[in-house]
């Protein structure tokens, strides 16, 4: 227990400096709908058993800690996330299913607890390099939204799955610690990846599903 208490305090430090560094939450859109520009989501949702899970744990949270950010939106795996025109969203959906379509499917594991200080508590995600590599695969849909006048896209160096974000501080620190001696685990296959687009109310709707291409099969004699 102390040495995974140990190595938990470690990763916290280093998503910590992770934070400072790139100010990764506060990347994060944070209008909506603004002069005729959307907000985006490309993400990976669960399967419907591990979501009820992951649902199971935010509630928890919820009923300990009596902060709603953490029963306010389904899980959910962040690849990208971008303002664009709404005139814009046929070409990047074209574009989306050009380079989705070709990335081979793999499964993810949810593997225990993290930390963006100070606000939220999250599930890790591995293997980080497969999520990785999907947004990476995004940077030439971001130049294009960047060349039509909007911001770049923010493309996820740390993916994870939010337990609960913008929650205060106080909340934070409490959580952070209860969580060290928490474990979880579940795995699910990502084989579709789902644009998102938030409406004047901040309702996501969805837009697109992009299939990728199934995994090999192992050949059997």
């Amino acid at each position: 227990m102390a040495k995974l208490f140990s190595n938990f305090m470690l990763n916290l430090l280093s998503e910590k400096i992770l934070f400072m560094e790139t100010g990764i939450e506060r990347n994060q859109l944070q209008t909506r709908v603004t002069e005729g520009k959307f907000e985006y989501i490309l993400a990976v949702l669960p399967g419907t058993e591990v979501a009820e899970l992951v649902m199971g744990e935010k509630q928890a949270f919820y009923d300990k800690y009596k902060e709603k950010a953490a029963i306010k939106e389904t899980p959910y795996i962040t690849i990208a996330s971008f303002t664009a025109k709404e005139e814009m969203e046929d070409t990047i959906i074209r574009w989306m299913h050009r380079i989705i379509s070709t990335q081979p499917s793999f499964t993810a594991a949810l593997n225990n607890y993290g930390g963006f200080p100070p606000h939220s508590i999250y599930l890790r995600v591995q293997p980080e390099e497969a999520f990785r590599l999907l947004a990476k695969q995004m940077e030439v849909v971001s130049q294009y939204i960047s060349d039509n006048g909007c911001p770049p896209m923010f493309l996820t160096s740390r993916p994870h799955m939010n337990l609960a974000k913008r929650i205060s501080e106080d909340v934070y620190e409490k959580a952070i610690m209860d969580y060290a001696h928490r474990s979880f685990h579940a795995a699910f296959e990502v084989a579709q990846l789902v644009l998102l687009r938030y409406d004047e109310q901040g309702v996501p709707k969805q837009v697109n599903i992009f299939n990728m291409q199934p995994a090999l099969q192992m050949q059997v004699d």
